[in-house]
Order: structure tokens, then sequence, then C-alpha cells
């Protein structure tokens, strides 16, 4: 279950976004990182990576749950759930 209220979306992002009507999470972003590890060693982990200035900004952003039958779920900003499915069709290319 992704808690959406904790991805860290950049505003000039997001603004982009809404104008085109895209959603952040089908866009192509370099440099980021999505690790599921074990719940006993996420604090430690995320020490680590806020050590590094690359990783400053490190956060949880959910929690594996038993219940949800291999669905990828979201908690949105409005306090509804919703299903993050799997992008159909091709990514944006990157734009340089």
């Amino acid at each position: 279950m992704i808690d959406e209220q904790s991805i860290l979306i950049r505003e000039e992002v997001r603004g982009a976004c809404e104008m085109l009507g895209l959603d952040p999470l089908y866009v192509a972003n370099e440099g980021k990182l999505l690790a599921i590890v074990d719940a006993k060693v996420a604090d430690e982990l995320l020490d680590a990576m806020r050590r590094n200035p690359l990783g400053r900004d490190a956060r949880r952003i959910g929690t594996v749950r038993g219940n949800d039958a291999g669905w990828v779920t979201m908690r949105t900003l409005l306090g509804t759930t919703r299903i993050v499915d799997m992008l159909a069709g091709d990514q944006l290319p990157r734009i340089c």
C-alpha cells in the first residue's frame, strides 16, 4: 500500500503533469530508487541512505501487506484507495 502523500514530487513536475493530464507515477524519472525491504531493517536503510547527499530525501512511501493479493494499491490524497496499474503502452520518452 503506497501512501501518495509520502511520495516526493517536485511542484514543477506536479504542475506540468496537471497541465498535460499525466500521472507523475507513469512519467520517466531517472535517478530514483525504489527498494522493497524487510520492515525490520527499513529505518536503518533509510538512515544510511540519508547520510549520502544523493539520498537526503529518502523516505518510506508504503508498506507490504499480505491481503492485497499481489495488487499494488495507493491511498490517495483524497483518502480513497486505487490500484496502481502497470503502464499500458510505451512510456513517454525523456526530453533533454
